[in-house]
């Protein structure tokens, strides 16, 4: 990528927080957290060391992910990092884990801070700052007497323990609290924790006047300094996903739509912590009614080949009640929140929705190149074959730039020597089927073909005597020159336009050659099955002719020189081969 492309990337990003990736394909480069997000991309178009200048040249892409705060960003970016170990990253591949406030499920419950919550436990977090975070904890134990003692300790008591004497508990071990009054302030502190600033603040403003007032000055200056920290706690972030009812998993969907199609944003938290976040672009269905619509489509799709979440979040309840009853069947919780913190996320979601997934550059450049509309949908071409054996054609299909497999095709042409008619063939096989409606596929936004000038024109042939209207160019591997019916171009060779097209070119590639010789694979079994040729007379062939291709290229009398096949031997294997 150079600098004019950087640019023009970071103007269409919101100067919000958030999470920035570089990538070269499907791989990741270099994850990084902003500030401001249009700032922060913005600034590698001026690369200050050799690492980051090598990094921003072998990126074709850049993604993004808005958050709330720059909290939720540093954690985002630190789960992103261990799970895809970016070359470039230098820092946070270790396997930390960031701390949370858990309020166990006893009836009595315990607050505490932990890395791993507790079963049924309502945790918080996670969190940064572990000294603020213990700050807090204090102040809510100062406030609300909860207890934050082991199960053996609480157990059995017969008189309260030095936490009672210090004014952090309540001691409800020993009765000194009933159970309907320690519920209602265990239920005041998740209210801070679900951002009810107040909920801390109030009780510790009012403590600090009344120590003002006493001139207890000393501990009215510590209540001040405590309310500073719990009004800046929630400020600063502190609840990216969290898991508020004892559930281990959260997906929050957010929808934005634009013309016929919109993007659907999924966050993901496991166990409190948000891991990851994903952009979807999806056709707007014809007989819908805006979101809902959309999502009764998306998720029974999205899902059937995922694990379910425990919790669902959505701005809006999908216009299908068997959707709903099939999820409640499935014991999914499927919420939309109208307030809250559950809200805030679903608008976290929907913040991302309408960051994308926006074109990468490579598309975005290939459409001004070609003057084609942006081509989210790429089909790839090649043909394998052994001088005209084996003959056999791949179709690969790449969306918003990643491979998507499960609309690959392969096909096995006739058998000839002539790669310009193979390719004819394989092109017409595809556009019929299409045009047919026999093929189920949406139609490419453009069709790739590997080689040069000599096979575009048989596939533009091809297509075009069955009346396919797609956009059609070539790439071939020798000086990597993009060929289209009426011109040529020859782009530097660090192109995010090229390397899209590369990227597709050689998975054609890939995939048909795996394909014929998967064909010239099932041909050395019929070596063996051959009477008189066993193993040993199957390496002498294999050595005397260098490969199968050659055992079948060899004529009789040079199949009788190996040593061990007769003259019937040679027959039958020039018959079978």
């Amino acid at each position: 990528m150079d600098g004019a492309v950087i640019r023009a990337r970071a103007n269409d990003l919101s100067q919000e927080p958030g999470v920035y990736q570089f990538l070269a394909g499907e791989r990741v480069l270099y994850v990084g957290k902003a500030v401001d997000l249009r700032d922060r991309v913005r600034s590698y178009a001026d690369p200050r060391s050799e690492r980051v200048r090598e990094m921003v040249r072998r990126a074709e892409s850049i993604e993004v992910a808005v958050t709330d705060t720059e909290t939720q960003a540093l954690l985002l970016e630190a789960n992103l990092i261990k799970r895809h170990q970016p070359r470039y990253n230098v820092r946070l591949k270790d396997d930390k884990s960031y701390p949370l406030v858990q309020l166990t499920d006893h009836r009595f419950p315990r607050i505490e801070i932990t890395r791993d919550p507790g079963s049924g436990a309502t945790a918080y977090g996670p969190f940064t700052d572990m000294g603020q975070l213990e700050a807090i904890v204090k102040a809510v134990r100062e406030t609300y007497g909860l207890r934050g003692c082991s199960d053996h300790k609480f157990s059995n008591r017969e008189r309260p323990c030095l936490d009672f004497d210090m004014g952090l508990c309540a001691a409800p071990c020993t009765g000194e609290i009933d159970a309907d009054a320690y519920t209602e302030r265990v239920e005041r502190a998740k209210a801070f924790f679900e951002g009810e600033t107040g909920a801390l603040a109030e009780p510790l403003s009012a403590g600090m006047d009344t120590a003002a007032g006493e001139q207890a000055f000393e501990r009215a200056a510590h209540l001040r300094d405590r309310l500073q920290t719990v009004r800046a706690f929630h400020g600063t972030g502190g609840d990216a996903v969290i898991d508020t009812d004892g559930t281990r998993s959260v997906d929050v969907l957010g929808v934005s739509m634009e013309g016929g199609q919109a993007t659907v944003a999924r966050l993901h938290s496991e166990g409190g912590k948000l891991v990851d976040r994903e952009q979807y672009r999806v056709d707007v269905p014809g007989d819908g009614d805006g979101v809902p619509a959309i999502l009764a489509a998306f998720v029974p799709q999205f899902y059937a080949e995922r694990e379910l979440p425990d919790t669902l979040l959505l701005p809006q309840y999908p216009d299908t009640g068997k959707l709903r009853d099939w999820l409640e069947a499935e014991g999914v919780s499927l919420r939309v929140p109208g307030a809250g913190r559950e809200a805030r996320l679903v608008d976290l979601a929907m913040k991302n929705a309408h960051e994308g997934p926006r074109e990468s550059d490579g598309h975005r450049m290939l459409a001004d190149a070609l003057d084609i509309p942006v081509p989210t949908r790429i089909e790839g071409y090649d043909v394998s074959h052994a001088s005209g054996r084996d003959v056999v054609g791949s179709n690969v299909v790449f969306v918003d730039g990643r491979p998507k497999k499960a609309h690959y095709r392969r096909k096995k042409l006739t058998e000839t020597n002539d790669d310009y008619a193979n390719m004819a063939q394989l092109l017409r096989w595809r556009a019929g089927r299409a045009v047919e409606g026999r093929d189920k596929r949406p139609d490419p936004d453009l069709l790739v073909i590997d080689g040069g000038g000599g096979q575009l024109e048989a596939a533009r042939v091809a297509v075009d005597s069955l009346g396919w209207d797609v956009p059609i160019v070539s790439l071939a591997k020798s000086k990597e020159i993009v060929h289209t019916p009426d011109r040529q171009f020859d782009w530097t060779h660090d192109s995010a336009h090229l390397h899209l097209l590369q990227r597709v070119r050689d998975e054609a590639h890939r995939f048909a050659v795996q394909y014929h010789q998967t064909l010239r694979d099932d041909v050395s079994t019929v070596l063996e099955s051959v009477d008189g040729i066993g193993s040993t007379r199957r390496r002498r062939l294999l050595r005397r002719f260098g490969s199968v291709d050659g055992v079948r290229n060899a004529t009789e009398s040079e199949l009788q020189d190996v040593p061990g096949i007769g003259a019937e031997t040679a027959r039958q294997l020039a018959r079978r081969l």
